[in-house]
């Protein structure tokens, strides 16, 4: 089994800026995961052609399972609202998280979590970036049980806060909350924590270490691929790890094979 997790920067380009929803299909296909969690990604957003980005992601994979959880209606760093519900956003511009599975899901659960209270300095890429003081959105886990042949899996995707201390809260509240689904239990995402900080704070095993950030030269590991200690036997062993280069976004992908090779 292929894991994989991608912030996608909703499809962008930092060579031309642009969203091709061709290049973002062909640069999901590569991964060939048969589980990906995605962050940074777009439903119905005028910059990215008001296409469902994890809808597109599916297809390129031949996944038969996917979601998309939104975070917020709006557009970060415009304007943009907490959802008020579940369903709240239909027809409107949503940004959230997607998980796409080959495996059959027997169950979805999504868990909200609040935006920090304080506004931090943020890194933005491309023409006109550079360091911006931004507010805190509220964020969401999407957590799905899989029926896997080795048995039930569950597998959650997040994107954490930026603010430092506020992301190590939520961390806590994602374990809490994953831990009411069974077990073994894997959580992809951006959690923007370096990989000391996710292994102290959350008690799970990193099933892989890269830096994933930024994509051209990466420094830094924020995106993880984490297994919780509880039934962890139960996981086939690590067998690659791989943080590809993608023609999108500004991190890279991260792959983590579980079990015999994937095929090429």
């Amino acid at each position: 089994m292929r894991l994989a997790t991608f912030n996608l920067l909703h499809g962008r380009s930092l060579t031309d800026g642009l969203v091709d929803p061709d290049r973002l299909a062909t640069a999901v296909a590569a991964l060939d995961a048969d589980v990906l969690a995605l962050q940074e990604v777009d439903r119905d957003q005028s910059r990215s052609g008001n296409l469902d980005l994890t809808a597109v992601a599916a297809q390129a994979l031949h996944a038969t399972e996917h979601r998309f959880a939104a975070a917020v209606v709006g557009t970060p760093g415009e304007t943009f609202r907490p959802l008020t519900h579940d369903d709240d956003g239909h027809g409107e511009p949503c940004y959230g998280v997607g998980l796409v599975s080959r495996h059959r899901v027997t169950a979805w659960r999504v868990t909200r979590l609040r935006p920090a209270p304080v506004r931090s300095p943020v890194y933005a890429p491309g023409p006109g970036g550079g360091l911006i003081l931004l507010r805190d959105e509220p964020r969401v886990v999407l957590a799905a049980v899989l029926d896997t042949p080795s048995g039930p899996l569950t597998v959650a995707a997040t994107h954490l806060s930026f603010v430092p201390g506020w992301n190590a809260h939520q961390l806590r509240q994602v374990v809490r909350a994953l831990r009411q689904l069974p077990a073994p239990r894997i959580l992809l995402g951006d959690l923007n924590l370096p990989a000391w900080a996710t292994r102290t704070i959350s008690g799970w095993h990193l099933l892989g270490r890269r830096p994933t950030y930024p994509a051209g030269q990466p420094r830094v590991q924020l995106d993880h691929v984490i297994a919780d200690r509880q039934d962890f036997d139960r996981l086939p062993p690590v067998t690659a790890v791989q943080t590809p280069l993608s023609a999108i976004s500004d991190h890279r992908p991260l792959l983590v094979d579980l079990g015999p090779a994937h095929p090429a």
